[in-house]
């Protein structure tokens, strides 16, 4: 009977994970909210896309920051998912197969 093989390491609590891609996506989206709509108005911005859905200047600023937010966590998700160790997916060589 064989000893299931140990990981490089144990793996990381799920709230961990998860913040690790929320906070730095969060903060990101804040800074690019802030830089974006330094130089585009909300209410502009509705006018030449969605002229026909009437939002206030507050529910602009609010769905682009978590449409950046959006972005930005998939981004983040996206480098957590290849920075995955392969020790966790590969399993080791065989002493017989090398």
């Amino acid at each position: 009977m064989s000893v299931p093989d140990a990981f490089d390491h144990p793996p990381r609590p799920m709230v961990q994970r998860v913040g690790a891609i929320l906070w730095p996506s969060f903060f990101a989206a804040g800074i690019a909210t802030m830089v974006f709509f330094a130089f585009i108005d909300p209410l502009q911005l509705r006018d030449i896309t969605f002229s026909h859905i009437q939002i206030n200047r507050e529910a602009g600023y609010t769905i682009g920051f978590f449409m950046f937010w959006l972005a930005t966590a998939s981004s983040s998700l996206f480098s957590w998912i290849l920075l995955r160790p392969a020790s966790r997916f590969n399993k080791p060589l065989s002493k017989g197969s090398q």
